[in-house]
């Protein structure tokens, strides 16, 4: 599904990740833990073609990233959904048609209850209408997951997803993740928060991975 190969990423004439060999099959869950600067989110930009490795091999959904044109990449991207730390969103619009927003780039229909019912599963049925700036931290969030998983995709990133919320908003956005994962989702949640990932543990088969020296190694069992 994704999968690097002795994959490595430059920048700014230093190398931030190096001989990266990793492969995300389908259906697993994955947390990448890290100190902060180590390279979680240039590894997630990778993993969505955001960017592109300066040595070894990236493949999506078994294509070489480099073989991609820029319509192939945008196709790609539909089968990936993203939830950023900083989840941005369109103040002037309510909170249904920013969810929503990923179909109408797409050109595709936006059904009334099949939106209703995604913003049910998140819990934010109620605040359809909503504008974003009314939300709390916790209900962006889970706004976030929602419009990222509204075009079906098969892997959901997830970038410091709980860096923001106390811990019982922490455990609704987990459990959501959970679901999907359960769905058949492939889940990649790169995090700092070991208890969430304590939490995860003991209801799913989830591989913890962590940067350490350029490189992603498996974590042991001391989480």
């Amino acid at each position: 599904m994704i999968a690097l190969e002795n994959a490595a990423y430059s920048y700014g004439g230093g190398e931030l990740l190096s001989e990266i060999s990793l492969r995300l099959a389908p259906g697993s869950f994955h947390f990448l833990t890290g100190p902060s600067g180590s390279g979680k989110s240039t590894f997630l930009k990778l993993c969505y073609a955001e960017l592109v490795p300066t040595a070894g091999r990236l493949t999506l959904f078994d294509r070489e990233v480099r073989s991609l044109s820029r319509d192939d990449v945008a196709l790609t991207r539909r089968r990936i959904g993203v939830v950023h730390q900083d989840c941005q969103f369109l103040d002037h619009l309510p909170l249904a048609s920013n969810v929503a927003l990923p179909l109408l780039v797409a050109g595709k229909p936006t059904p009334t209850g099949d939106l209703s019912a995604l913003l049910d599963w998140v819990g934010l049925g109620p605040l359809a209408t909503a504008l974003p700036p009314s939300l709390s931290g916790g209900e962006r969030q889970r706004a976030a997951l929602a419009r990222a998983i509204i075009m079906g995709p098969d892997v959901i990133l997830a970038d410091e997803p709980t860096g923001n919320l106390d811990w019982e908003m922490s455990l609704r956005l987990l459990t959501l993740l959970v679901e999907l994962n359960r769905m058949g989702k492939t889940i990649l949640v790169a995090t700092h928060d070991l208890n969430v990932i304590r939490q995860a543990k003991s209801q799913i088969a989830a591989r913890v991975l962590r940067i350490s020296k350029r490189r992603i190694q498996l974590a042991g069992a001391d989480l």
